[in-house]
């Protein structure tokens, strides 16, 4: 691989951590190419990219964003892949989790960025998992917002609207 062809997958590469807020680096090192596919394929199907680079590549991507990427730089060696994800910062983490049902812990996971901020180790993927996407926190936020006015129109409909139901639907709560 030439320089020039290496540059521009960094240039590249350095593109996708700008556009991905959310990027999970993981070693998928001991799996067959076709196992490798596979994960790929998942990956897709969930909305994320896999994509495998050489470890140097990734550290000057990294070292050309604005972000202090530096804790993630000692996690760089052996094999290394990225997940990237524009949406929701805990896919990447349910997808591992999905396919390490089927190959006994693989792929290991290394670190991740979630909004700039890093999570490094394995013991950190079950936190990442669980971790609830921007638009499920905004349909709870809605959900609690409606609740108060839900049980006022339910009282109100279960008193047949009139002013007398009201009255014992309050009293028997009071109780």
């Amino acid at each position: 691989m030439t320089r020039e062809e290496k540059a521009q997958i960094i240039e590249e590469l350095s593109e996708k951590f700008a556009q991905n807020s959310h990027f999970y680096i993981t070693d998928a090192s001991g799996l067959t190419v076709e196992q490798i596919n596979a994960f790929r394929r998942i990956c897709f199907n969930h909305g994320v990219e896999y994509r495998v680079y050489k470890n140097t590549m990734i550290r000057k991507a990294l070292e050309k964003q604005n972000s202090n990427f530096e804790g993630l730089f000692k996690v760089l060696h052996g094999f290394s892949g990225v997940i990237f994800s524009k949406e929701a910062g805990n896919t990447p983490a349910r997808v591992i989790k999905e396919y390490r049902k089927k190959m006994e812990g693989k792929p290991a996971f290394k670190a991740a960025s979630i909004d700039s901020d890093l999570f490094l180790g394995e013991e950190n993927l079950n936190l990442l998992s669980e971790l609830k996407s921007k638009n499920e926190l905004i349909g709870e936020v809605i959900s609690l917002l409606q609740s108060p006015a839900k049980n006022v129109l339910s009282a109100l409909l279960s008193g047949k609207q009139t002013v007398a139901g009201l009255v014992k639907a309050l009293e028997t709560r009071a109780k």
